[in-house]
């Protein structure tokens, strides 16, 4: 591939980042910077960007504690308003509103700017907290839910946005460090402290104790979200985005019933999982960049990219505290072990990419990759009974580390990728592979352990699945590349 001409020095406007990543398309990664510029410290912190900053961290570290918090308390919630048979809802609830918030906060924010959605998506979360905080039954629960994942959906894109519009490209791979730091803190402390509320309050306080916090990012993300102006030239929108993201959310929801299912009615279960599998796959081509079932080289490669990432990274982190309980008979605290291990080294690599945005991001983005592929390969020497089980621990750590590498990249490569009027298309996209991948293969592990009627035998096929997706996210790196066009 030809290399592209070295990029001019971006011009900055008051409050206004240097949006003119449509004249970036074209450029390697190597030649955005070749030198860390002086200063993005105080980009970030200093006067101007310091309350913009914090709030952006504590937007994304709220979903964080509720996402951490939420299913500890899960046992304690359904005891009181349900019964086991519905524990699955509320999740189930939370990811399909989180599929038509991205989509809906995406189209809004390249038509008319994210100033209303980095206002309203704060709210519309908290009014989901309040409701479920206040929940007399399931269904009103169920509610609160929906609103919770809306509000979250809406507003991780908006974030995104809202980083390119505000930040220059080169204090992107800091800023994205900081997002990533944010699900530290929830990691390490949300579930004992969601365990703790759950047993000597009640699981109420999970939801309503992060109300004031809520409150507190409103306010230091506003006074910068009010003067963001909608785009000059917004891009005619693709037809049938929000019937599309609808569809996909009810095919989510019936991947969940049916992952939960196939044990009880293979049969049954079986075919409604194959079902929404033929249904999901339409509505995603519209909900996606042309090109990104195949990885077309630039932003298709980029959306296809995070869905296999986290595709691989969090089915691997959802399944593995069953693997070291059900096979190695370790407890369920210690099997929650490995899992702040690859936080910190998710954190820790992070923090470093950040502190060099002169390094290639399709390179780190490989690495990324291969650290998770060489976790996984790593756990075929944990899966059998007879395995090392305490391999998981560093196993984690490597998987964390590529994750930092990867995710961040993905982000940066995500913008610089972008033209101004498709930053919100893009971001929500690339949230949405997130969030559709984790479903399908969650639910295929799931059927996995019960077609195969082995813990063992599953969750080795399992990975094995997952080492080939992080294999090919390896192939496909170079593609990520921002392209000539």
């Amino acid at each position: 591939m030809p290399r592209a001409a070295e990029p001019t020095a971006p011009t900055r406007r008051p409050d206004r980042g240097p949006l003119d990543l449509d004249r970036a398309r074209g450029r390697t990664l190597d030649a955005v910077t070749t030198t860390a510029p002086p200063g993005i410290r105080d980009e970030l912190f200093g006067p101007r960007r310091r309350a913009v900053t914090v709030g952006i961290v504590l937007l994304i570290s709220l979903v964080a504690f509720e996402a951490m918090g939420v299913g500890t308390a899960m046992p304690a919630l359904v005891a009181d308003l349900g019964s086991v048979r519905d524990y699955s809802w509320p999740f189930v609830a939370f990811a399909a509103a989180t599929v038509v918030g991205t989509v809906a906060g995406g189209r809004w924010c390249d038509a008319r700017g994210p100033r209303r959605v980095l206002l309203g998506a704060p709210v519309l979360f908290g009014t989901g907290l309040l409701v479920a905080a206040l929940a007399p039954s399931l269904p009103v629960l169920l509610v609160g839910r929906v609103l919770q994942g809306a509000g979250a959906g809406a507003q991780g894109v908006a974030v995104y946005v809202l980083v390119a519009l505000v930040y220059s490209p080169a204090a992107r791979p800091a800023v994205f460090a900081l997002i990533s730091s944010a699900w530290v803190v929830p990691s390490l402390v949300g579930p004992p402290v969601a365990g703790l509320l759950a047993e000597q309050a009640s699981w109420r306080w999970v939801f309503g104790g992060l109300l004031p916090l809520v409150v507190l990012a409103l306010v230091l993300v506003a006074p910068v979200a009010r003067r963001q102006e909608p785009p000059s030239r917004p891009a005619a929108a693709r037809r049938g985005l929000v019937p599309a993201a609808v569809v996909a959310a009810t095919a989510v929801a019936a991947v969940s019933w049916a992952a939960d299912h196939t044990a009880t009615t293979p049969l049954t279960g079986g075919l409604v999982g194959v079902l929404a599998l033929a249904v999901l796959l339409p509505a995603v081509r519209v909900l996606v960049p042309r090109g990104t079932l195949l990885a077309r080289r630039g932003v298709a490669a980029v959306v296809a990219g995070r869905g296999l990432l986290s595709g691989a990274f969090f089915t691997a982190t959802a399944f593995l505290p069953l693997m070291l309980t059900e096979v190695h008979g370790w407890s369920l605290t210690a099997a929650g072990l490995p899992l702040i291990v690859g936080s910190l080294g998710w954190s820790a690599s992070s923090a470093w990419q950040g502190r060099r945005p002169e390094l290639s991001r399709p390179v780190l983005l490989r690495a990324g990759f291969a650290c998770v592929g060489l976790a996984l390969a790593g756990l075929l020497l944990v899966t059998p009974t007879w395995g090392v089980p305490w391999l998981a621990l560093p196993l984690w750590a490597l998987a964390g580390t590529g994750m930092g590498l990867g995710f961040s990249s993905l982000s940066f490569l995500l913008l610089a990728a972008s033209a101004p009027e498709r930053v919100g298309f893009h971001s929500s996209a690339a949230q949405l592979a997130d969030q559709l991948a984790q479903a399908v293969v969650i639910g295929i592990g799931g059927a996995l352990l019960a077609v195969l009627a082995s813990v063992t035998g599953g969750l080795t096929a399992l990975v094995v699945l997952l080492l080939g997706m992080a294999a090919l996210g390896a192939a496909l790196a170079p593609r990520t590349a921002p392209v000539a066009g």
